[in-house]
């Protein structure tokens, strides 16, 4: 049967929340995004969702210290019909919270964590020992390279080497974001719903 690719059709912020007790509910299958102060996080939620203003983009870094879950409705085409699928998109305030949140890490429900790096810097400590960190809580990771476009193409290339090197990845498990020119999104989506597929 031949499938297309999966698209984001819908999005709607449904809460934020501070202890377990303030996860919505009923619980369902979740993507979690995290990433330093300042990595592009907000912009990037938005371009995937197509939804300006979905997560507030804040000139203070670190101001999102809050968990914000999203419902996200995806579709792709197949034939005579449509695949249809529901799943949270949770936005982790950093990497502070996530070696605390043991409720959200231990959660059955997390098929995928997006790590978030500004491609502009090398691989600081904190990033390392993050990914490092939340492999050792076997957890799916996969590494979005954020702000591309402020680099040419070949740097932007010679920059997702050097995080592969340096934190052992091959190129299913990294990718390079622009949301000026949403390019990758429909491949970013396509691995977060194959990450949600194989979680079930």
């Amino acid at each position: 049967m031949n499938k297309g690719v999966w698209d984001i059709v819908r999005a709607q912020f449904v809460t934020s929340a501070v202890k377990a007790e303030q996860y919505p509910s009923p619980q369902m299958i979740e993507a979690a995004f995290i990433g330093r102060s300042n990595v592009g996080k907000s912009s990037l939620i938005n371009s995937l969702c197509r939804r300006n203003g979905l997560a507030r983009v804040s000139a203070t870094p670190g101001k999102t210290q809050t968990i914000n879950y999203y419902l996200l409705n995806a579709k792709r085409n197949v034939e005579g019909g449509a695949d249809t699928a529901q799943f949270y998109l949770v936005d982790l305030p950093g990497y502070g919270f996530a070696k605390t949140g043991k409720s959200n890490k231990d959660s059955d429900n997390l098929a995928l964590v997006c790590q978030l790096i500004d491609i502009r810097h090398k691989p600081m400590e904190s990033d390392i020992e993050c990914y490092h960190w939340l492999l050792g809580c076997g957890l799916n990771v996969q590494i979005i390279l954020t702000k591309a476009d402020k680099l040419s193409k070949n740097a932007a290339m010679a920059q997702k080497a050097l995080f592969k090197r340096e934190l052992g990845l091959d190129d299913s498990r990294i990718i390079t974001y622009s949301v000026t020119q949403n390019t990758m999104r429909s491949e970013l989506i396509n691995r977060i719903m194959t990450a949600l597929e194989n979680h079930r």
